[in-house]
C-alpha cells in the first residue's frame, strides 16, 4: 500500500482527470439505479387490478423514452469515463518512462556492473504497464466500484431496509474472501513479476551473445536454459491462477446466495401481501447490481496487487542514487590543457578487494602515455577513473590541477575522448555514428575525422557510404572497421585528453600503421593515455606505466624500461614481442 500511495501521489497531476471520472461512474451508477426503479412502477402498474389499458400504453411509452434518454446519457458519461482514466493512465505511464530513462541515463557504471539489461528493460516496459493499469483501471475502478456500492445499497435501504440487511448477509463473507485472496495473491505475483523478469534477462542475454552461441554450438543448451525459465515462470502463475479459480467461485456463489434470499424471502413477503412484486423485481435488479461492483473489487484488488509488485519495482530503481555525483557548485571546466595527475590513487569495486593502489604519476599536456600490464593489473580501470565513470576509494585524480570531483560532469567528460576495448556503434549511419559526440558537425568534418581514422576508404566503398545504416552493435562491419569508426568518433569530438583501449587490437599490421601515423598528428597537443599490447604502440610514448596487481612497479619510456628489464621485459617477452613477429 506505501508503494501504491506513492503511485498515486506520483500521479497527482492527473487527478482531476481520476475526479472527472468518478463523477461519470456516479452518474453511470444513477442512470443505471433508473432501470429498476421503473422498472418498479411498470410491474406494479401492470400487476394492479382494474388496469386502463390507455392509461397503461401511455405509461409505457414514456417509461420507455425516458430509459432510452437514460441510456444515451449513461452511455455518454461511460465514454467520458473511459476516456479519461485511459488519459490519465497514459499520462502517467508517460512520465514514469521518461523518469526511468532519464535515471538509467546517469547511472554510474557500478550500477551497471550489477544490473541485468533484460531486468532494467522489463522494469522499463511491463512493470511500467502494469503501473499504468493500476491508476487507469485499479484507482477508477476502486472509486467507481465504492460509488456504486453506496448508492446502490443506498437505493436498497430505502426500498426496504430490513429485506436489505438480510440480501447483504453475505457481503461480509465476500469482504473476507476479498481480503485473504489478497494476501495470498500478493507475494505470488510478485514472484511472477520477478520471473517474467529473468526470462526477459536471458533472452536479451542470448540475443546479444548470439555469435557467441554460434560459434561453441550451443544453441540447445541455450534453448534448454530458456525452457528452464519459461517454465518456472508458467509455474508461478498457474500457482497464481489455482488461488484465483477458487476464490473467484467462492465469490460468485455468495453473490448467488445473495440471489436466492431475495426470491426466496421476497417471494414470501409477496404471498403474505407485505410486498409488492415491483419492488421484489426492483429488489433482485438492483441486488445484482450491488453484488457486481463487489464482485468487481475481488479482481481489482487482485490486480492492484499484481501493480504493487511492479510499482515497488519502479520505484526501487527511481530512488537508486547514483555513485558518481556532481558537488554543489561544480566547477565547468571550458578548455582543458590537458595536464593529468594521479595523486596516490587506491580504488576498489562494490567488493572492497583494491583493484589500484598507491597509484601516483603525472602526464603532462601532449604527452603520450602507455599503460601496459598483464591481465587484471587495472589498466582499464585506471582510465576510467579520468572521466569518472568511477570514483577513486582513496586519494584523488586531477586534471589542470583541478580535482574532477569539483567538476560538472558534462564539461569533464568533453574535454575527454574515448575509444573503448569493446567497440559499440548504435543502429543507424556510419555518419550519424561518427558525429555522435558533435550532431551539428559538417559532413567536411566527419570525413575529415574519418580520413583520420584511416576509415574514409572502406566507408567509400559500402553500397551508401557514409549513409550506410550499421545493424546493432554495428554488425555488418568488421573488427577493425567498427574500432576505426569509433576512434574517428572520439577524434570529432576534438578532445584535450584521449584515451584508447587497446583501440588498435582488431586491426592488421598495415590498418594499424595507417592509424597510428594519423594519430601521431592528432595527438599532438593533445594528452593521450594508450592501453595496448603492440611494440610499435608502446614505443612511441613519452612514458610508460608498467602495472602489476593494481601497482606501479616501473615508470619510464621504453629505452630506459628495456634496461631496467623486470616486469616490462617479461611483458615485451611474452606478450608484445611474439605478437609482433606472428604478424609480421
Amino acid at each position: 500500500m506505501t508503494y501504491l500511495i506513492r503511485l498515486l501521489f506520483y500521479a497527482r497531476s492527473q487527478w482531476w482527470r481520476l475526479f472527472v471520472g468518478f463523477v461519470g461512474a456516479i452518474v453511470e451508477m444513477i442512470l443505471a439505479l433508473m432501470v429498476p426503479m421503473y422498472t418498479r412502477q411498470v410491474v406494479d402498474r401492470l400487476a394492479a387490478p382494474g388496469l386502463n389499458a390507455e392509461t397503461a400504453y401511455g405509461f409505457l411509452n414514456i417509461v420507455a423514452f425516458a430509459l432510452l434518454v437514460f441510456g444515451l446519457i449513461r452511455a455518454i458519461s461511460i465514454f467520458i469515463q473511459v476516456f479519461v482514466t485511459e488519459k490519465a493512465s497514459q499520462e502517467v505511464a508517460y512520465a514514469l518512462r521518461n523518469d526511468l530513462y532519464d535515471k538509467l541515463q546517469r547511472q554510474s557504471f557500478s550500477f551497471y556492473d550489477k544490473a541485468a539489461t533484460g531486468e532494467l528493460m522489463s522494469r522499463l516496459t511491463s512493470d511500467v504497464e502494469m503501473c499504468r493499469e493500476a491508476v487507469g483501471f485499479g484507482m477508477s475502478s476502486l472509486l467507481g466500484n465504492g460509488a456504486w456500492l453506496i448508492g446502490v445499497a443506498g437505493y436498497l435501504f430505502y426500498l426496504d431496509w430490513r429485506y436489505t440487511l438480510i440480501c447483504l448477509s453475505t457481503l461480509p463473507l465476500l469482504y473476507i474472501l476479498a481480503v485473504r485472496y489478497t494476501l495470498k495473491v500478493e507475494p505470488m505475483y510478485t514472484d511472477v513479476q520477478e520471473q517474467r523478469a529473468k526470462l526477459t534477462a536471458v533472452a536479451q542475454e542470448n540475443f546479444s551473445g548470439v555469435r557467441v552461441v554460434r560459434a561453441f554450438s550451443r544453441e540447445e543448451e541455450e534453448i534448454q536454459r530458456f525452457h528452464v525459465e519459461n517454465e518456472n515462470l508458467c509455474a508461478r502463475v498457474l500457482k497464481a491462477a489455482r488461488t484465483s479459480s477458487f476464490y473467484h467461485p467462492a465469490m460468485d456463489f455468495l453473490a448467488n446466495l445473495g440471489t436466492v434470499l431475495v426470491l426466496w424471502y421476497g417471494g414470501r413477503e409477496v404471498i403474505q401481501g407485505t410486498m409488492t412484486l415491483g419492488s421484489v423485481v426492483a429488489f433482485h435488479g438492483s441486488l445484482w447490481m450491488l453484488f457486481w461492483p463487489v464482485r468487481a473489487l475481488g479482481y481489482v484488488l487482485g490486480v492492484m496487487q499484481r501493480a504493487a509488485a511492479s510499482v515497488k519495482r519502479v520505484f526501487e530503481l527511481l530512488d537508486a542514487e547514483s555513485v558518481i555525483k556532481e558537488k554543489p557548485g561544480a566547477v565547468e571546466l571550458t578548455r582543458a590543457a590537458g595536464e593529468v595527475r594521479f595523486e596516490n590513487v587506491s580504488f576498489a569495486y562494490a567488493d572492497g578487494v583494491p583493484v589500484l593502489k598507491n597509484i601516483t604519476f603525472e602526464a603532462k599536456p601532449g604527452e603520450i602515455v602507455a599503460i601496459v600490464g598483464s591481465t587484471g593489473s587495472g589498466k582499464s580501470t585506471l582510465v576510467n577513473l579520468i572521466p569518472r565513470f568511477y570514483d577513486v576509494t582513496g586519494g584523488r585524480v586531477t586534471i589542470d590541477g583541478y580535482d574532477v570531483r569539483d567538476l560538472t560532469l558534462a564539461s569533464l567528460r568533453r574535454q575527454i575522448g574515448i575509444v573503448m576495448q569493446e567497440t559499440f556503434l548504435f543502429s543507424t549511419t556510419i555518419r550519424e555514428n561518427i558525429a555522435y559526440g558533435r550532431p551539428g558537425a559538417s559532413m567536411e568534418e566527419v570525413e575529415a575525422a574519418a580520413r583520420a581514422a584511416a576509415a574514409h576508404k572502406f566507408i567509400t566503398e559500402l553500397p551508401q557510404g557514409y549513409d550506410t545504416v550499421v545493424g546493432e552493435r554495428g554488425v555488418g562491419l568488421s573488427g577493425g572497421q567498427r574500432q576505426r569508426v569509433a576512434i574517428a568518433r572520439a577524434l570529432l569530438a576534438d578532445p584535450r585528453i584521449l584515451i584508447l583501449d587497446d583501440s588498435t587490437s582488431s586491426v592488421d599490421l598495415k590498418t594499424e600503421r595507417e592509424i597510428q601515423e594519423a594519430l601521431r598528428r592528432l595527438m599532438q597537443g593533445r594528452t593521450t593515455f594508450v592501453i595496448a599490447q603492440r611494440l610499435s604502440t608502446v614505443q612511441q610514448a613519452d612514458k610508460i606505466l608498467v602495472l602489476d596487481n593494481g601497482r606501479i612497479v616501473q615508470e619510464g619510456t621504453h629505452a630506459q624500461l628495456v634496461q631496467q628489464g623486470g616486469v616490462y621485459q617479461q611483458i615485451l617477452e611474452s606478450q608484445i614481442l611474439p605478437a609482433s613477429f606472428a604478424a609480421s
